[in-house]
């Protein structure tokens, strides 16, 4: 597998980066995971903007999925080749209709579902294209879903938006990537069942023994390099930071 971090700013994006949006490949296939805030114009450097074969979206804050409107423009009203077909987009329970209620005047009450598949999200094991994905919910204020990606062997675990939670750790038990978010500052914030801190998502990677660790979700307001010594300092594992562009192999 191949993860491209198209975004990973948290909240709003930040001068260098779009909010939440990651592109996972193998096999010619293509994955989108979240589609915040200025992601559809960074995804273009790394994907035709008709190239994706499935969308997942972890949870209906815009942050996370507002540029799912800008999309909608460019599948239903494409000027070359006519409109789209359906494309499969994975989401909590009422995604059309919160992306249709955002948009406001779409042609029809039923126009989003012209140009996307919408297929709802809950606690389980299904696949995706070549990927098996198991999904579980995790402590967010809104129905919101971390997802383990599983190919040729390897996993990638994304953990949309948390706080500290059982079944994270459970779905990043071993996984080869931990793509967490670590929103929060370590003695700053402490919100429960919200987001996590730089210091708990180090701790959720050395207690899932998880072998590589990536912090995202990051606000502009947040430092990220304290966050990244707080993660550092909990776990043995290499730790970094999401950054636009930046890739793995799986």
């Amino acid at each position: 597998m191949k993860l491209t971090v198209v975004g990973c700013s948290g909240s709003f994006p930040s001068a260098e980066s779009a909010c939440s949006s990651y592109l996972v490949e193998a096999d010619g296939y293509r994955l989108l995971l979240d589609m915040g805030n200025g992601a559809l114009g960074a995804l273009q450097r790394y994907c035709g903007l008709y190239d994706l074969d499935a969308i997942y979206l972890s949870h209906l804050h815009a942050d996370h999925c507002i540029d799912m409107l800008a999309y909608f423009v460019a599948r239903y009203y494409r000027y070359d080749g006519g409109r789209c077909a359906p494309l499969p987009v994975y989401g909590p329970e009422g995604t059309e209709h919160r992306l249709t209620t955002a948009y406001a005047d779409t042609p029809t009450a039923s126009s989003m579902s012209e140009v996307f598949d919408f297929r709802t999200v809950k606690p389980g094991t299904f696949d995706i294209g070549p990927f098996t994905v198991h999904t579980e919910r995790v402590a967010h204020p809104v129905e919101t879903y971390a997802i383990r990606i599983e190919h040729g062997g390897r996993s990638l675990t994304y953990s949309g938006d948390t706080g500290v939670c059982g079944a994270l750790e459970d779905l990043a038990r071993d996984t080869d990537l931990f793509l967490c978010e670590a929103a929060f500052t370590d003695g700053k914030e402490d919100i429960p069942d919200l987001h996590l801190n730089g210091r708990q998502a180090g701790e959720a990677a050395a207690r899932t023994g998880a072998r590589r660790l990536v912090l995202t979700h990051i606000p502009p307001w947040t430092d990220p390099q304290t966050n990244l010594a707080h993660a550092r300092a909990v776990c043995t594992v290499p730790v970094e930071l999401a950054a636009p562009g930046a890739t793995y192999e799986i």
